[in-house]
């Protein structure tokens, strides 16, 4: 490896193909940033070295013919009559930024273990064109946990050489089954505290090449770059006042995601927003920065998603429910749908009947674009939360990656549930606190709890808090914990909030690179229909007019009420949700 020049990956085809490939590249510009195409025939790249060869240019090539790779040459001076009909293509390479990444001080293990990088093929298709069609090559190295924020900023901006990582942590989420037997060059070894951090690689388009199936083709070896004149300080930084910021979503498996500092600052700012606290109940005390930001980077990882809610608060009434929770359980199933997630929403078995119609109701008034899929859960058996969270109780195969209680009644440390009042309502709640029990062992299925009291599913996280800040919290304290606990004034706050921040993180650009792995091309067409998913005043007051025609009476915070065209509303609601909103870009 030579660390000063910058690198090129090369790829020889006919002529006839140049145009698909060039596409091909284009469209997967993460592994595949084309430097140059060289026109039929020509040997020389003035641009990357004024003495260049591509015939003898690289240290070795791999021949491919009908896709099969026939032999390695270190020259392709014999192939002189069928070279003139092909052109070459001048990608990108990662050990380009190394130097980048060098400077500012971190370890790269590869080149203190004098060995060619490790590459690995994974399980993530590229963008097809015409013949061209290949999943994700990647190469990785082990990064020091407290500098991968570091190399990350530094790999960034050097789009020409792959730009930032497309993941960070477990490699199994990439389909990697063995570090340590790498598809292409050498196994690193990893020191304690590293974390494996890929980067898209060019040898992504040997792959394709060999798939193409082209009579004759040739490619570098991998590991056997061409090497330009060009220095890799010199090489051109794609400029971007945006910074990428670096944050843990998962232990098991070990992942991380990334996201602007833009997005990030007004994430928070929305979790600030919904910690107002309007009836002076203490939940200051409860909160813990970026859960909302946790779970929302979480959710944008996610395929399917499974929310529940219902907190029977009017015990003595038929329906029991309050109208805090639905609203914002809707809210987040809106957005979680024009994201193109699963979702069902899951409640009591007496509800059924009553969710059923408000669902049905907010279709029709625009609220929601389609129906959700309702569920119930009654834990009749010993296996019934892992059937029901797994495919035929298998821990590796979840059928739900995330898992979110909004306004949920939560087992208390006695086993019953209590509501503010300290009145036990445990013959008005099924047991779907067993599926968030559960959902602990199961290796990449994550469990958010949003609440306003402390008594909530998933406020257990907090529990100690809610004991010795809130009233009647030796009692009400919800006992089971969730991954992440946001915590609000109002919990359709928090759910307001949640729809919110996947819009922020799904128009980051740099958040949206990371999430398609630099393949295909960016999603942000789609933002006109996620916009039209976001929570509005407009959206909740329909909301709440379906809620009180079906019987359902508001919350704790009724002492707020005023009304607003004749239907009860929290004085304070209104400016929430315009607050909320003034932060989407």
């Amino acid at each position: 490896q030579n660390n000063s020049y910058k690198q090129a990956n090369v790829v020889i085809l006919h002529k006839s193909l140049a145009d698909d490939f060039e596409k091909f590249c284009h469209a997967n510009d993460g592994p595949l940033p084309l430097l140059y195409r060289s026109k039929p025939g020509e040997w020389k790249c003035p641009s990357l070295s004024s003495n260049s060869d591509i015939r003898t240019d690289c240290l070795q090539y791999r021949i491919y013919e009908y896709g099969a790779c026939t032999g390695t040459s270190t020259s392709l001076k014999d192939y002189f009559d069928q070279l003139k009909d092909m052109v070459t293509f001048y990608l990108g390479c990662s050990f380009s930024f190394e130097k980048a990444a060098h400077k500012v001080g971190v370890p790269l293990r590869n080149v203190e273990q004098k060995c060619n990088v490790s590459m690995y093929k994974t399980d993530m298709p590229c963008c097809r064109v015409a013949s061209f069609c290949c999943n994700l090559v990647v190469t990785m190295r082990p990064i020091p946990e407290d500098q991968l924020e570091a190399v990350v900023e530094a790999t960034y901006p050097l789009k020409d050489s792959h730009g930032a990582p497309v993941h960070i942590g477990n490699p199994g989420l990439l389909g990697i089954q063995n570090l340590s037997s790498p598809d292409y060059g050498d196994p690193v070894q990893p020191h304690p505290q590293d974390v494996p951090v890929f980067w898209a690689c060019g040898v992504t388009g040997v792959e394709a090449v060999s798939n193409c199936k082209s009579p004759l083709a040739f490619t570098h070896s991998p590991g056997c770059m061409s090497i330009t004149a060009l220095k890799n300080e010199d090489a051109p930084v794609h400029n971007s006042k945006e910074i990428p910021m670096v944050h843990c979503i998962s232990q098991n498996p070990l992942h991380y995601s990334i996201a602007s500092e833009t997005a990030v600052r007004k994430i928070r700012e929305l979790e600030s927003l919904i910690g107002i606290d309007p009836g002076d109940r203490g939940m200051k005390h409860l909160c813990c920065q970026d859960e909302l930001l946790k779970t929302c980077l979480s959710l944008s990882h996610a395929r399917s998603v499974l929310i529940t809610t219902g907190f029977p608060t009017h015990f003595n009434h038929e329906p029991p429910e309050e109208n805090d929770g639905p609203p914002g359980a809707i809210a987040m199933a809106a957005m979680l749908q024009s994201l193109e997630k699963d979702v069902v929403i899951v409640t009591d078995q007496r509800a059924m009947g009553l969710n059923k119609k408000i669902i049905e109701d907010g279709v029709q008034q625009g609220v929601l674009k389609t129906p959700v899929p309702l569920l119930s859960y009654q834990g009749d058996a010993a296996e019934s939360a892992l059937m029901f969270l797994c495919e035929n109780g298998n821990l590796e195969r979840p059928r739900f990656d995330q898992l979110i209680a909004i306004e949920r009644a939560g087992m208390a440390a006695d086993g019953n549930y209590y509501n503010a009042r300290k009145v036990n309502i445990k013959h008005l709640v099924d047991p779907i606190d067993e599926l968030f029990l559960a959902a602990h062992n199961i290796p990449g299925v994550t469990t958010t709890g949003i609440g306003d009291g402390g008594n909530e599913l998933g406020m257990g996280k907090v529990k100690e808090a809610v004991r010795k800040h809130i009233k009647n919290g030796d009692v009400i304290a919800c006992d089971v914990e969730a991954d992440f606990a946001i915590v609000a004034g109002v919990s359709n706050w928090g759910g307001y909030a949640v729809a919110c921040a996947l819009y922020i993180l799904n128009t980051c650009e740099i958040h949206d690179r990371y999430l398609r792995k630099a393949i295909g091309f960016p999603r942000l067409s789609k933002k006109a229909n996620w916009a039209s998913a976001l929570p509005s005043i407009t959206k909740e007051e329909k909301l709440l007019k379906i809620l009180i025609q079906h019987g359902v009476r508001s919350g704790v915070t009724a002492s707020l009420e005023m009304e607003v065209d004749g239907l009860p509303f929290y004085n304070v609601h209104s400016v929430i949700i315009e607050k909320l909103l003034e932060q989407i870009p």
